[in-house]
């Protein structure tokens, strides 16, 4: 694995190199203005990041974990001006692979046949990959499984307050009985998720809440104990309990 975190993007490599991208909300504009923020499009920029980090990348299929776009429960004008374009604009550099999202409703007339997965996630060169808001596939047991959905943000305070806040990757072990995965691998590689923070650079959501406030299938069948933080460039950080405050510890 290669960590970009420029991105942040992740770039995996077997037999194809996949440069994974989750949760870039595009058309998130739209809805701030329906709650009184009101901000230009930055859809455009979003675009451009995008394409540096492939082409840094140079990978040979480009899968985005859904939620690519962002309004629900349909799509909003600004989606439904800017996603062709967004979408050719990608498509005609590399090819595509979408797992949907909760936010992606609407979005397969934008897509071509071949590019939509499955959103109960699907295996890719060995790793497994999947939005991450519903139960995963059985059939994704003993691999390796990416998600996207939870956003994570990594937030460290010290004594005077100041604050690190910043994208983060989470690694973490699950208990493959309640999430009903079966390993058809015919190995003992225990169940195991890495969560892939926000493409978005508005989206993030504090790690600690994530663990003590599970909102997924996956999030609720995380092994505390068996669970890692790394940044978004690789650096590793640690344990989940040695960024809890001492009294949740």
């Amino acid at each position: 694995m290669e960590f970009i975190r420029d991105g942040p993007a992740l770039v995996v490599e077997g037999e194809e190199r996949l440069l994974i991208i989750a949760d870039t909300h595009f058309g998130i504009e739209a809805d701030l203005a329906a709650h009184g923020l009101h901000f230009r499009s930055r859809s455009s920029g979003r675009l451009e990041r995008l394409n540096k980090t492939i082409d840094r990348a140079k990978p040979d299929k480009l899968v985005l974990l859904g939620d690519v776009k962002h309004s629900i429960p349909a799509l909003t004008r600004q989606e439904y001006d800017e996603l062709p374009g967004i979408l050719s604009d990608l498509r005609d550099q590399i090819p595509l692979r979408i797992f949907p999202g909760n936010h992606d409703i609407g979005i397969e007339r934008f897509l071509k046949t071949d590019e939509i997965m499955p959103r109960e996630g699907a295996v890719l060169d060995g790793v497994a990959y999947l939005h991450g808001h519903m139960y995963p596939s059985p059939d994704l047991g003993g691999h390796l499984i990416v998600v996207g959905h939870h956003h994570p943000l990594l937030s460290i305070r010290d004594e005077v307050g100041c604050a690190l806040q910043a994208p983060a990757y989470i690694r973490a072990g699950l208990d493959p009985e309640k999430l009903g995965l079966e390993n058809t691998t015919g190995t003992a590689t225990p169940a195991r998720a890495l969560f892939v923070p926000a493409f978005n650079e508005i989206a993030g959501y504090d790690i600690l809440q994530i663990a003590k406030n599970p909102f997924s299938p996956i999030s609720r069948c995380m092994l505390h104990e068996e669970t890692e933080i790394i940044l978004a460039d690789g650096t590793y950080i640690g344990s989940l309990k040695s960024i809890q405050p001492h009294e949740d510890a």
